[in-house]
């Protein structure tokens, strides 16, 4: 048999997940001396993960990356199985039987908790609903959000929060052009939400979001930005995480909204300093009790927050929670629950603290939900340079056909959708788009996107 990774015998690749972690893997993977093939598995008819389900609308720019994703997929060597589940359309065994390597790039689909008394009354809401919900993503597609209350909390100060908070604060004028799907626009242009408050359990120059987020908080239409001045006092060790530009900026610009005299119909409040400690209400949310904390610890940025025991109720009818995500299991694929992701070493899968031949993973599955876009890719590079260097300790795969693979999944009666067939449904949401004014309108069913292919 000839060795793997050449002509004759190309190392077959499976990459589970289609967004910026799995094609900065794939990439390298294409185009190196080691010859691969790559064949891609997305759970939905539609490719880019986050870049087209988290991305805000108003945000476009973010999503051209897209086009350095599409010319990857176009590779003699790569193949799309788009609208396939792997760990129920086709088991990991099967994958294993078909392919020398699995890599995952499945990102972390699920909010991490407050783990408080009311998380769970109705209106309260994960980001990852929302942000879903407006983006028109299939599984978030029916959800309801009473937009009727008047004061809406945000907890949580990284760009997921912002982009919610910004959201919630526009005008319908400053999203019709965008690609907000139809729904979400209709029903954001009812809303009677007024008040806005961000909260972020440590100090201003922790938080996470970036300037241009922050930036944006005070060009909006209708909502100014309201932060006390008292909020902005740093502690010394504080101080010296001002080092870093991007806190230096955000600071800057939270000092400008503190000066400012609010006129507009909305309001947005920051509250630095801050953690959920209860959410009430007889029936739905009525209210938040958030504790005082304080920093402790002497090393910049690794300061932690301690409550004080001092507590305020803030009155509200809506709650959304972004404190960070976590992956979900995929039945025979080593899954540490601590922390939400699969365990590993620089890349390579371990279960028990020992590698799993031929397993790796990419992205937030890897390492946890950190980073922007641009972090996966030396994130991918890295695991990918484990595999390649493991190619000699791989055992070649007992069935080492693509054509194989397609053919088990029509036999089971999946609708396989092929890399053409995503460039269609592509083409009808723009077409849709143009004729309403916007970049695309979304297809927000999956069986809408299969109809479009059936015509």
């Amino acid at each position: 048999m000839a060795d793997l990774g050449t002509a004759e015998r190309p190392l077959r690749v499976a990459i589970v997940g289609s967004g910026p972690s799995g094609f900065y893997a794939a990439a390298p993977l294409l185009k190196g001396e080691t010859v691969c093939t790559v064949d891609m598995f997305e759970r939905l008819p539609t490719l880019f993960g986050l870049v087209r389900g988290g991305v805000a609308p108003d945000h476009p720019k973010i999503r051209n990356v897209t086009k350095v994703y599409e010319k990857i997929a176009r590779h003699e060597r790569f193949t799309l199985f788009a609208n396939v589940k792997v760990g129920e359309d086709i088991t990991i065994e099967e994958l294993r039987r078909h392919y020398d390597a699995v890599i995952f790039a499945c990102g972390a689909e699920t909010d991490r908790r407050l783990g408080i008394t009311g998380e769970d009354l109705p209106g309260s809401h994960t980001a990852t609903a929302f942000v879903g919900w407006y983006n028109g993503h299939p599984d978030y597609r029916d959800l309801l959000f009473d937009l009727s209350q008047e004061v809406a909390v945000v907890v949580g100060v990284g760009n997921v929060a912002m982009d919610v908070a910004r959201i919630l604060a526009k005008t319908v004028d400053e999203l019709r052009h965008t690609d907000i799907a139809q729904h979400a626009l209709d029903a954001l242009a009812e809303s009677k939400v007024r008040e806005i408050h961000v909260v972020g359990r440590r100090g201003a120059a922790q938080a996470a979001f970036t300037p241009i987020e922050i930036k944006e908080m005070g060009a909006l239409d209708a909502c100014d930005p309201v932060v006390d001045p008292a909020q902005l006092a740093l502690d010394p060790v504080s101080e010296q995480e001002l080092s870093d530009k991007n806190k230096a900026k955000n600071l800057e610009h939270l000092r400008a909204f503190a000066e400012r005299t609010p006129a507009k119909p909305r309001r947005m409040h920051f509250h630095f300093l801050a953690g959920p400690v209860e959410i009430r209400g007889e029936g739905r949310v009525e209210s938040m009790l958030l504790g005082r904390n304080q920093l402790e610890g002497d090393t910049p940025f690794k300061l932690r927050a301690r409550p004080t025991g001092e507590t305020y109720e803030l009155p509200c009818g809506l709650v959304f929670r972004s404190i960070g995500y976590r992956g979900v299991p995929i039945p025979g694929v080593p899954f540490d629950d601590r922390w939400g992701g699969i365990p590993n070493e620089e890349g390579r899968v371990t279960e028990n603290g020992a590698p799993v031949q031929g397993l790796y993973a990419v992205g937030w599955i890897k390492r946890g939900p950190s980073g922007i876009i641009g972090t996966n890719k030396p994130d991918s590079l890295e695991t990918v340079k484990c595999l390649l260097e493991d190619v000699p300790a791989l055992s070649p795969c007992e069935i080492p056909s693509t054509r194989a693979v397609h053919d088990l999944l029509c036999g089971r009666g999946v609708r396989v959708v092929t890399l053409e067939d995503w460039a269609r449904i592509d083409a009808a949401e723009v077409a849709a788009g143009e004729a309403v004014g916007k970049p695309r309108e979304r297809f927000t069913r999956v069986e809408e996107m299969l109809r479009v292919l059936e015509g």
